[in-house]
């Protein structure tokens, strides 16, 4: 999948997750969606094919009634302008710089551009350890550098939008935040490297330039270095450049003569020709290589996008594109299940998966057989996912509906996704749902079971089974698995 193919997915998939339903998008436009790609790509489509197809569909629909998706989707394609710019700009900055020195003299042991040639050094060294980091499977931190970049090339061609309250929208941009990190972290490394070259040879333009009307005297001053030292100093540091120039280093009687303040040095030119070619041999080369590597993991980065689809919300389209059937089975825990709220569930399943959705329903597990829930999972074939059913009306407790919850997630098959639910038809056939007391509670007890779940990785799907209004349940539903797969779509861009 592209990196134009992957974005549209992501916006699709905020779409369709969001509750409450968008205008924008309906159920019919999601159903639409699906049969147009299939008729489109054929039966025997790859998901990923599909997936594309599909999207490219709903954003053309979704385009056509809100225009802000595609300035949306403008916003967040990578402008390639950014990087020229950056690169002139620096280009600019090293001509700018004085990279010989204040009054026309060059100290040949601290010339101004030897600085810039110990930076890069320094950076080669840290890009270096990061490659053995990488390599030993600790995760590589992006630099500083690199995340100041990022976001002033962000906030360059990210203009400002009114859907900024917009649920879909601030869920899409998020989403592709975190899943273009990796490629956009490449981006900024080659664009880095550009400008890094483009400053050289700035520097270097602007040291010959002031060199065509100025004459510079090169000569040297040291407090702890005696001409012998100095001598040695330099043939380390100019050699390649000597024996690429042909430019013959100076012997010790030379140094002594051109030492400052007791001579006025002399004429700088080879000088300057030696400390040119050192630092295209450190700078200019060595970045050139670097960013021709991460032009290639840019560009496979690019159009073989790592956007996993083996999460709910994915292999749920890819399983309708095929015509299977997913498989939910549901555990209660000491809350059988009336025939009504039995009925509600798998409306709400169908809803979110599709119509030929199998669900098995477990017998209710009482107060003292939370350990025996992973027995309950082993007569399943290969759920495509659990669900914890919990009543709204109890009060969490960690012996019990904790050790429930781990015990299924604990032996929860490869593959499978475990969902906890909490169905609040019997706490609204108690208390009521019209009444400010009766929010207040629910509110209250909605708070409750979601912090009790918190430690466990759980977010809670509260839902009246017995009252529930399929579609938008579906939705909600859908919008719940989704986050579940959040996850899978920070380990797949780190």
């Amino acid at each position: 999948m592209t990196e134009d193919d992957a974005r549209r997915a992501l916006l699709v998939r905020a779409f369709e997750t969001a509750v409450p339903p968008q205008p924008a998008w309906t159920d019919e436009d999601r159903d639409w969606a699906s049969r147009a790609a299939a008729e489109v790509e054929g039966e025997r489509a790859s998901t990923e094919t599909f997936v594309a197809r599909r999207a490219r569909l709903a954003v053309e629909r979704l385009a056509a009634r809100d225009r802000n998706v595609q300035r949306l989707l403008r916003s967040l394609t990578w402008r390639p302008w950014v990087g020229w710019a950056l690169a002139l700009a620096a280009f600019a900055a090293g001509v700018a710089a004085d990279a010989i020195g204040a009054g026309q003299r060059i100290n040949v042991l601290a010339p101004p551009v030897l600085a810039l040639v110990a930076w890069n050094l320094v950076v080669y060294a840290v890009t270096a350890l990061r490659a053995l980091a990488s390599m030993a499977g600790r995760p590589r931190p992006q630099g500083t550098l690199a995340r100041l970049l990022a976001r002033a090339a962000h906030a360059a061609i990210a203009p400002r939008r009114d859907d900024a309250g917009s649920s879909p929208m601030a869920r899409f941009a998020a989403d592709w935040a975190r899943a273009s990190a990796r490629l956009n972290a490449t981006r900024v490394a080659r664009v880095l490297h550009l400008s890094a070259i483009a400053f050289a040879l700035g520097a270097l333009a602007g040291m010959y330039l002031r060199g065509l009307g100025l004459e510079y005297r090169a000569g040297w001053e040291s407090t702890f270095l005696d001409t012998a030292r100095v001598r040695a100093l330099i043939g380390f540091a100019l050699a390649p450049a000597a024996w690429l120039t042909g430019i013959a280093l100076p012997d010790a009687a030379r140094l002594e003569a051109i030492r400052f303040p007791a001579s006025p040095g002399e004429p700088a030119a080879n000088w300057i020709h030696l400390y040119a070619v050192t630092t295209a041999l450190a700078v200019v080369l060595p970045r050139l290589l670097l960013a021709a590597i991460d032009q290639l993991r840019e560009r496979r980065l690019a159009t073989r996008f790592p956007l996993p689809l083996d999460d709910v919300y994915f292999s749920t389209l890819a399983r309708t594109h095929r015509g299977e059937a997913a498989s939910v089975l549901a555990v209660p825990f000491s809350h059988p299940l009336t025939p009504q709220a039995a009925l509600g569930l798998r409306a709400m399943l169908g809803s979110a998966m599709g119509a030929q959705t199998r669900l098995a329903i477990a017998p209710t597990l009482d107060y003292g057989d939370e350990e025996s829930a992973a027995a309950v999972l082993r007569p399943v074939q290969q759920p495509t996912l659990v669900v914890a059913l919990m009543s709204a009306t109890a009060t969490p407790e960690p012996q019990a509906h904790g050790v429930f919850v781990a015990t299924l997630s604990a032996a929860l098959p490869a593959g499978a996704t475990l969902l906890v639910v909490v169905d609040e038809s019997g706490f609204v056939a108690r208390f009521g749902d019209t009444d400010p007391t009766a929010s207040r509670r629910r509110d209250e007890r909605r708070a409750a079971w979601t912090r009790f779940l918190a430690p466990h990785g759980q977010r809670p799907l509260f839902v009246d089974l017995e009252r529930t209004d399929a579609p938008l349940a579906g939705r909600a539903l859908r919008e719940a698995l989704d986050r579940s797969a959040s996850p899978a779509l920070a380990q797949a861009t780190t």
